[in-house]
């Protein structure tokens, strides 16, 4: 077991009802037909369906999966798969003739990202080792350097140009499935978790940003124990966390740490530990000031309004084993 895993064990059944009932509630309270869910083909968002359906039954759970071209063929397959196990019928929507409205493929980063996983890997890797940070530690930034003219030139020449196609696409994905929720009398839930929120990774005011957001307490170890009590098929649980807009580039790899080491060092600071316990743990003293940085640079992110999630995963939150 991962020692995260162990760190912070959840009773699943016990999570699992309450946020059923969690879905349940909301859908008397906000006098709702039904809930949409963006199906991404992650664990996250088949989760969060999974305890839908068994909130709510099939008839009143909609998945929606919308892509563009930087989009992976495996995710669109993983979204059907996932519905197909549900049985869900999955709307599907290309974007992206609405991007190339907005002109985000029109840099040059944006026209050579296309060409190549490796070219990307190659990018966002040489990016770190001239800078010394991760090109996401400096969209947290946003593209405030203090005087480092080189970085600020590279980085505008090539990682604003990126977030900023993620964030429009984000922010688009949000506008669509928040229309089509209204437009149906259907509420909509957001699929992020403690882990995502508490580091910035996430578009401000975009799809993973929802203000009904049900997984938002639990750290992304224990959406992966939730997946696993849930039954979710072996081949969604075993993909490898991505933000699907930038082709080679995972989470872990953009964050530079894992998603386990990343729950312990929050886990950690939110207990109060000191660093010598956390290294204990199995984190170095790097990987706790690299996670301790991307939570004290993304304050701004956390800006927005949420509902209190039905779950805490903190060691103090109730949820744990």
């Amino acid at each position: 077991m991962p020692l995260a895993n162990s760190i912070l064990k959840i009773d699943e059944s016990r999570v699992a009802k309450r946020i059923e009932r969690y879905i349940q509630n909301l859908l008397d309270k906000l006098s709702a037909r039904g809930v949409l869910i963006g199906l991404s083909g992650g664990v996250d968002s088949a989760v969060l369906s999974t305890l839908a359906v068994g909130a709510l039954g099939k008839d009143l759970v909609h998945v929606s999966y919308l892509y563009d071209r930087d989009n992976e063929k495996e995710s669109e397959y993983n979204a059907y798969f996932m519905a197909n196990w549900l049985g869900l019928e999955l709307e599907v929507q290309n974007i992206e003739p609405a991007m190339r409205e907005r002109r985000i493929y029109a840099p040059l980063i944006m026209r050579v990202n296309v060409l190549s996983r490796f070219v990307n890997r190659h990018l966002i890797n040489n990016y770190r080792l001239i800078f010394g940070e991760s090109a996401f530690i400096s969209t947290l930034r946003q593209g405030k350097f203090e005087g480092y003219k080189l970085k600020e030139l590279v980085y505008n020449l090539t990682i604003r140009h990126i977030e900023a196609g993620f964030n429009a696409r984000h922010i688009y994905r949000r506008e669509i499935l928040e229309k089509q929720a209204k437009d149906q009398n259907w509420f909509l839930l957001g699929a992020a978790n403690r882990s995502e929120y508490l580091v910035g990774w996430f578009v401000k005011g975009g799809i993973d940003d929802l203000p009904l957001s049900p997984l938002m307490g639990l750290y992304k170890t224990q959406v992966r124990q939730l997946a696993g009590y849930l039954g979710i098929p072996p081949e969604i649980q075993s993909q490898i966390p991505s933000p699907d807009m930038f082709k080679g580039i995972t989470d872990e790899f953009a964050l530079g740490i894992s998603y386990s080491k990343t729950d312990v060092v929050l886990d950690g600071v939110d207990r109060g530990l000191p660093d010598e316990e956390m290294i204990a743990a199995g984190v170095s003293r790097k990987e706790i000031s690299q996670v301790c940085e991307m939570n004290r640079l993304s304050v701004w992110k956390r800006e927005s309004e949420h509902a209190d999630p039905p779950v805490d995963g903190r060691t103090s939150g109730g949820s744990n084993s």
